[in-house]
């Protein structure tokens, strides 16, 4: 049976801000995101199954990558929990969509976050295979499940 790789590209705008860090990405700053998720699997042969020559319906990974990812963070500020709890409690009262991560927000680490997430909800039948995430229209980092097992 054919082994096939399908790709869904993802976008959102994320605010976020590196503490400790020694340069401009220390303040506040946004980004445009984009997202590409790659699945790997075979597509369904069964006779009369709706998904026949499917490996999995765009729809639902869509459906399944929003939900993990992209809704939790379109449009909301990211920070580390390393930020001194002052800062935190003040971030509280400022913004209403927050998200406090235990690691440096940086594309690196939060493209590892992100296969997390991604992994746990996907169907038995397929797995994660890369993904590549855009920071900046010319900078990204990758993923590959090969590298990260």
């Amino acid at each position: 049976m054919p082994t096939i790789r399908l790709t869904k590209e993802f976008s959102f705008e994320m605010a976020h801000s590196l503490w400790g860090y020694d340069g401009a990405c220390r303040n506040i700053h946004g980004h445009s995101y984009r997202l590409q998720v790659t699945i790997v699997g075979s597509p369904n042969q069964e006779p009369g199954n709706p998904k026949r020559g499917m490996v999995m319906d765009f729809g639902q990974i869509k459906q399944l990558v929003n939900r993990a990812v992209v809704h939790r963070l379109d449009h909301a500020y990211m920070v580390g929990s390393d930020a001194p709890l002052g800062v935190l409690q003040t971030l509280g009262e400022l913004f209403e969509r927050r998200y406090v991560v235990d690691y440096q927000p940086t594309c690196e680490n939060m493209i590892v976050d992100f296969a997390e997430r991604i992994r746990e909800v996907l169907p038995p039948a397929v797995s994660l295979y890369s993904l590549r995430l855009y920071e900046t229209a010319t900078s990204y980092a990758e993923w590959y499940a090969h590298e990260n097992p």
